[in-house]
């Protein structure tokens, strides 16, 4: 009966993670339209300031849906669902209902952990146990990204220390021209500017995430 609830429970958490992934490309296809009565289109925007960082050529850029100029008309969860390197934080954060305290926020900065620093950090069990039944505790690990000021990479630099909405303190540090995110990652592409902020997007997982939620699959 264990195994029964266990898999019942794992099929439940692919159930909710497909839905928002649904939803996610729902938007984008929505978005892809143009109209006349003022439908915003996230293929196109203002000039703006590139990204920087190793991974930035491997996102959308030009007028490719997607593209950091469009970005900056998004509001921070919105602009989120563009980045196709981070399906797996953006889809917690719907989860976790925190999309909403995205959208409404005047100013914030979001240290984004791609897909493969949630895989190499979180065994698959653990990151569907924290969807389905440990929602405060990842909406904590989620909020360890989140900083109520918007931020850009030279402003963190310069602080040098910020406090995220989850209270920890983050030490940043720019070393051989890199900038290091709590001695735990690395931006890798950075400065994507948002109608109320920033993204970041880094290489690894702050705050602190389970090894494992379970006992059968060790996180990579």
């Amino acid at each position: 009966m264990t195994l029964i609830r266990s898999n019942l429970g794992r099929h439940v958490a692919r159930a909710l993670l497909l839905a928002v992934a649904a939803a996610s490309l729902a938007t984008l296809s929505a978005g892809c339209a143009v109209s006349d009565a003022g439908t915003r289109t996230p293929g196109r925007g203002p000039t703006t300031a590139a990204p920087t960082g190793r991974l930035c050529d491997q996102l959308p850029s030009g007028n490719a849906p997607g593209n950091p100029a469009a970005l900056t008309r998004e509001p921070a969860d919105a602009a989120l669902q563009w980045i196709p390197v981070l399906t797996k934080f953006e889809a917690a954060i719907r989860v976790s209902g925190l999309s909403a305290d995205l959208r409404e926020a005047k100013g914030v900065t979001i240290l984004a952990p791609t897909d493969d620093a949630f895989t190499r950090r979180i065994s698959e069990r653990a990151f569907e146990e924290l969807v389905l039944v440990r929602k405060d505790e990842l909406r904590t690990l989620l909020k360890s990204h989140l900083v109520d000021r918007s931020l850009s990479l030279s402003d963190l630099v310069d602080a040098g220390n910020v406090t995220t909405l989850a209270g920890t303190s983050v030490t940043v540090s720019r070393r051989d021209g890199v900038i290091r995110i709590a001695d735990r990652a690395e931006t890798v592409c950075g400065d994507y500017q948002v109608a109320n902020g920033r993204i970041h997007i880094i290489n690894g997982v702050l705050g602190n995430p389970p090894d494992t939620v379970g006992d059968d699959e060790p996180a990579h």
